[in-house]
C-alpha cells in the first residue's frame, strides 16, 4: 500500500488528525510520568524495615491512672506488664521500646564523628529498650553483637539526661559517619555536636532499621539503639510484641484483658500493629498512585474515544467513496488496511511528540520534585500501548467500512 496517497488525503483535512495526534502526545506524556512516578511510589512502599516477618508484631501502650509513683514503683510496674506480656500462650519475645518504626512519630537525635564538630554527621532515630529489640524485632546483626543484660540501665529522666556507654547502629549509619572503616566495632560516635556531646562505644551493626518516619532516602535507614529504660511521670510504657504465625490478632485482645485485669482498669492500654503503621505511613503514597493510574486509565478512554469518533465520521464522509473502491475491485482486507494504516500513521506523528513531552515533563518533575530520571522503558511501553490502542480504537469503525455493500454506498452516484 502506498503511504503518499493517505498522506495526500490527510493533508486535505488537517483539524481531525492535528488534534488526535496532539492528544495522544498529551495522553503519552502524562501516562508516561504517571506510571514512572507510581512505580517509585510502589518501591518506596516497599522498602523493608529491617523487622523479620511484619506480619506477626504488635505494640502495646500503656498509660497508668493513677499518679504520684515513686521512680522505683514505676521501673516494677514496667517489669511487671512486661512479664504478664510474655506469660500470654503465643507471645515469642517482648522488648519495651520508645518508638517503633513507620509510626510517623518519635525521637531523632544528630550524630556526630568527632566531639567538638560545628555541624553533625546525621540525624539519626534513637530506640531506646532495656530488652533486646534485636531479638524481638529479628534484626540482622552484621558486625559485632547484642547488648548484655548488664549494660542496661534505668533512667529518671526527671533528674539526670544521660547517654548510654554503648550503641548498636545501622548499617547505613556507619557507613555515612565512617565511610572507610572496616570495622566500625569499638569506635566511638557522638550525640550531638560540639565539646560537650556525649560519647558511646559502638558495640553491633545491624543490617536495617528504619526510622519511625521511613524517610525516603538515606535518612530514612539511619538509626541507633541503646540499652535504656528512660522512667518519667505521668507513668506510661510501651511493648513491642512477636507473636507466632498467625496468633497476633488473637494475642492483641488477651494482652489488652490481662493488663486492665491486672491494674484493675485503672490504665488505658492501645494496641496497633506494625502493618498498621506501614499502611498509616504510606497511606498518601497508595493514594497518590491510585490516582494517577485512574487518570491515566480516563486519558486512554478519552484518546480511544477520539479516535473511533473521528474514524466513524471519517467513514459516514467517505461512504460512496468506499463503494466505488469495492465497485472497481477493492476487497474487504484493503479497506480496512487502508483505515488501519491512516490510523497509525496518524497515532505514530502523536507518539513522536508525545515521547519528546514525556521527557520535558520529566526534566520539570526531577528539578522540581526530585523525582527520578525516566527509564527508557517507560517510553516504549507507553508507545506501544498508544499504538495498540490506536490500532484496536479503529479497527470497529474500520471493519464497518470494509463491510459496506459497493451497491449500497455509490447509490444515487452519478
Amino acid at each position: 500500500m502506498e503511504f503518499r496517497p493517505i498522506l495526500s488525503a490527510l493533508m486535505r483535512s488537517k483539524t481531525g488528525p492535528i488534534l488526535v495526534a496532539v492528544q495522544v502526545a498529551l495522553s503519552l506524556a502524562i501516562l508516561a510520568n504517571a506510571l514512572h512516578i507510581v512505580s517509585e511510589r510502589q518501591a518506596v512502599a516497599g522498602r523493608v524495615s529491617g523487622v523479620l516477618r511484619e506480619e506477626d508484631i504488635f505494640h502495646v501502650r500503656i498509660n497508668e491512672l493513677k499518679t504520684g509513683s515513686t521512680f522505683n514503683e514505676m521501673v516494677a510496674t514496667q517489669d511487671r506488664y512486661r512479664d504478664l506480656l510474655r506469660a500470654i500462650p503465643g507471645v515469642l519475645s517482648v522488648a519495651q521500646t520508645n518508638q517503633v518504626p513507620l509510626s510517623r512519630s518519635g525521637n531523632n537525635t544528630s550524630m556526630s564523628a568527632e566531639r567538638g564538630q560545628t555541624r553533625p554527621t546525621t540525624g539519626a532515630a534513637f530506640y531506646v529498650s532495656p530488652d533486646s529489640l534485636v531479638k524481638t524485632w529479628g534484626l540482622k546483626l552484621v558486625e559485632g553483637r547484642d547488648f548484655l543484660p548488664t549494660e542496661s540501665e534505668n533512667v529518671d529522666v526527671s533528674k539526670q539526661v544521660k547517654e548510654a556507654d554503648v550503641v548498636i547502629v545501622t548499617q547505613a549509619l556507619a557507613k555515612k559517619v565512617w565511610p572507610d572503616a572496616a570495622s566500625v566495632i569499638g569506635k566511638t560516635i557522638y550525640f550531638g555536636r560540639g565539646k560537650d556531646a556525649a560519647g558511646t562505644r559502638v558495640v553491633g551493626v545491624v543490617e536495617r532499621l528504619q526510622s519511625t518516619g521511613a524517610e525516603v532516602g538515606e535518612r530514612g535507614e539511619m538509626s541507633i539503639i541503646q540499652p535504656m529504660r528512660r522512667i518519667q511521670a505521668p507513668p506510661r510504657a510501651m511493648y513491642t510484641v512477636r507473636a507466632e504465625p498467625g496468633q497476633r490478632d488473637r494475642l492483641m485482645k488477651e494482652a489488652e484483658e490481662v493488663l486492665r485485669k491486672d491494674a484493675n482498669n485503672q490504665l488505658i492500654v492501645r494496641t496497633k500493629t506494625l502493618e498498621g503503621d506501614r499502611k498509616d505511613r504510606y497511606r498518601a503514597d497508595r493514594g497518590l498512585a491510585w490516582m494517577l493510574i485512574s487518570v491515566s486509565v480516563l486519558l486512554m478512554l478519552v484518546t480511544a474515544s477520539g479516535i473511533v469518533g473521528m474514524a466513524s465520521l471519517w467513514v459516514t464522509q467517505r461512504r460512496k467513496q468506499i463503494g466505488v473502491r469495492r465497485a472497481l475491485g477493492a476487497r474487504r482486507i484493503d479497506i480496512l488496511r487502508y483505515f488501519i494504516v491512516e490510523n497509525v500513521m496518524i497515532t505514530s506523528a502523536g507518539v513522536a511528540a508525545g515521547l519528546l513531552g514525556a521527557l520535558a515533563l520529566n526534566h520539570l518533575l526531577v528539578t522540581s520534585l526530585e523525582l527520578g530520571r525516566l527509564p527508557a522503558g517507560y517510553l516504549l511501553a507507553g508507545a506501544a500501548i498508544f499504538l495498540a490502542l490506536g490500532i484496536a480504537a479503529v479497527y470497529g469503525p474500520a471493519w464497518r467500512a470494509a463491510s459496506i455493500s459497493p451497491a449500497t454506498a455509490t447509490r444515487g452516484v452519478v
